[in-house]
């Protein structure tokens, strides 16, 4: 029988002190030695700004629309009619390109912006192993697939609480980025049970699917529950709206989808059972402040992305003013107060869309505003929601036609619908013709996207994406380069120094064991999970094992425990 012994704080005295040390050193450096050369932008305006009292921050709220262009969020205003919560807060722009292109996938934007290092495609958490962008430096070859400190580990370090939302499954690649460390963005099922690990107080979105053992794509194949364990650490498991404004409870796992949940205008018909987005963000902010050390709250407006990608502006109208709800739920928040920063941006843009198309090109002077906005007025769902009506048979088209907004049809309209081969493309070429709007792609963009700021001593300016979690993790108290050096180190070789072998049991192919031996003493550290099974007892990490596929990486304090246990016997 083990005895599990949490240790999540504790390193050695010495280590500690001169870690206190290092931090007060760097209190008053400038931000510099980025992988990229807008660091050094950064450090200026750091030594501008230094004469100016910096105010004490105890709280950041991240918040990240995914796949919005500048163009989204005109056109959801011009839909609302009315100033959005984001305008008072625009203070720059980022620029997105990832280590190896101009355009950014989502796992390599959310990493930039979570740890402070531009990464690859599909790559979550880790180092790059490609770099040809200019400007970015390379990585060695020993450290390409590193595991990097995010910003999130960092704020648990300073005993902060934490929190993440998503209106996709949390292990999408946003969320993601903030809290696991994999290869690929699609390992649903590891990037899961780092989550579970990483003792994060509140968690709030879809993504049942990945968390138990069954025959979907995204289902466990290692028979693991982690339901069960999620259960087991204490959390108040929620699946309704309802269950989750009733919580009490200061740990929320909110699991209110298999996959993803619903689009925002969709939600009143298909699942009227689920949070909004602004919902799930008050519930984390009410139940987040109540530690004193503060905290650091991710949230993600998932769809926006989706909707870009199908260049359905419906869909891309509604996830943004969603977002924008919750973004009004972080500013009054921090408006009572003067101690917390709100970030808000896009990771990257996305369908380039424009007001205004080939059927503008000599009108654009005299077209007024309601020509653009009345024909999308009419929809009553995006287009996700309006297909999701349509009969096998497809003998109610033209109802579903007019659920997104095609009412009446024409008669060219009707026969292009009837003889499409693919209607989802039809219904938003049909749609954005009657509204004038232009779309040069259905992938992403790599254009600056806008920053929005507020609270105490906010980033004003142009800055790189990798910037944002320098500025955070700064602003909490900590430096991620620091905390590299302390959470993520090689495993073979920290342990190899101290003269113990080191093996990996594959016993479980899907979760291979990292096996310490130095004498009698064994240790074993399995992958995903910060714990660390050693004389009889299991230790809780401060930090998770991660394995590379080459490697395992784990967290600095394993080693000390090891030696620890050694040295007593």
């Amino acid at each position: 029988m083990f005895s599990i012994i949490i240790v999540k704080s504790t390193i050695h005295t010495g280590e500690e002190e001169t870690l206190k040390s290092m931090y007060q050193k760097i209190a008053s450096l400038a931000l510099v030695g980025s992988l990229t050369a807008s660091s050094f932008a950064l450090a200026a305006r750091s030594e501008e700004r230094k004469g100016e009292k910096q105010e004490r921050v105890k709280n950041v709220i991240m918040m990240v629309m995914d796949g919005t262009s500048s163009g989204a969020t005109t056109l959801a205003r011009w839909y609302k009619g009315a100033p959005l919560a984001l305008d008072e807060m625009a203070s720059g722009a980022v620029r997105t390109y990832s280590a190896e292109s101009a355009i950014t996938d989502s796992a390599p934007a959310a990493t930039a912006m979570a740890t402070g290092f531009k990464s690859n495609d599909k790559y979550i958490g880790i180092l790059p192993s490609t770099v040809n962008s200019p400007g970015v430096t390379p990585v060695p070859k020993e450290k390409a697939k590193k595991p990097v400190v995010n910003v999130l580990e960092g704020a648990e370090l300073q005993g902060k609480s934490t929190g993440i939302i998503a209106t996709s499954a949390i292990q999408h690649a946003t969320p993601a980025g903030f809290s696991a460390h994999v290869e690929h963005r699609n390992w649903f099922p590891d990037i899961a049970e780092q989550q579970v690990y990483q003792d994060i107080e509140i968690v709030l979105g879809g993504g049942k699917e990945a968390l138990i053992p069954g025959k979907g794509k995204n289902n466990r194949k290692d028979n693991e529950n982690l339901l069960e364990t999620i259960e087991e650490k204490g959390y108040d498991i929620v699946e309704t709206r309802d269950e989750l404004l009733r919580s009490k409870s200061d740990k929320i796992w909110g699991i209110f989808a298999n996959d993803a949940m619903a689009q925002d205008m969709n939600r009143p018909y298909t699942k009227p059972n689920e949070p909004t987005l602004a919902e799930m963000t008050r519930k984390a902010i009410e139940t987040l402040s109540k530690d004193k050390d503060g905290f650091f709250l991710f949230v993600e407006g998932s769809q926006v992305d989706w909707a870009a990608h199908a260049n359905d502006p419906i869909g891309m109208i509604s996830e943004v003013l969603a977002f924008d709800e919750a973004v009004k739920e972080a500013l009054s928040f921090a408006k009572k107060r003067s101690d917390t920063l709100v970030i808000a941006v896009s990771d990257h843009g996305n369908s380039g869309i424009t007001i205004g198309n080939r059927n503008t090109d000599q009108t654009y002077p005299e077209t007024p505003v309601s020509a653009y906005i009345e024909p999308l007025k009419k929809a009553k769902m995006t287009l996700e929601g309006a297909l999701s009506q349509l009969k096998p048979d497809k003998s109610n088209l033209e109802e579903v036609a007019q659920l997104y907004g095609l009412n009446p049809l024409t008669t060219e309209e009707k026969q292009k619908l009837s003889e499409s081969a693919d209607l989802r493309k039809t219904l938003v070429e049909l749609l954005a013709a009657r509204a004038n709007l232009g779309f040069t792609t259905g992938g992403h963009t790599g254009e600056d996207v806008l920053l929005y700021t507020y609270g105490p001593n906010r980033p004003i300016g142009t800055f790189e994406n990798t910037d944002l979690a320098h500025i955070m993790a700064k602003t909490m108290g900590f430096d991620l380069r620091m905390l590299n050096k302390r959470l993520f180190v090689d495993a073979q070789k920290e342990f190899e120094a101290i003269g113990a072998t080191v093996s990996i049991d594959r016993t479980d192919a899907a979760n291979p064991v990292l096996v310490v031996k130095k004498g009698k003493t064994i240790a074993q550290l399995p992958v995903n999970k910060n714990i660390m099974r050693l004389d009889n007892q299991t230790y809780e990490l401060e930090g998770l094992t991660v394995y590379s596929g080459e490697r395992f990486w784990v967290a600095k304090q394993a080693v000390h425990l090891f030696e620890k246990s050694r040295s007593s016997k």
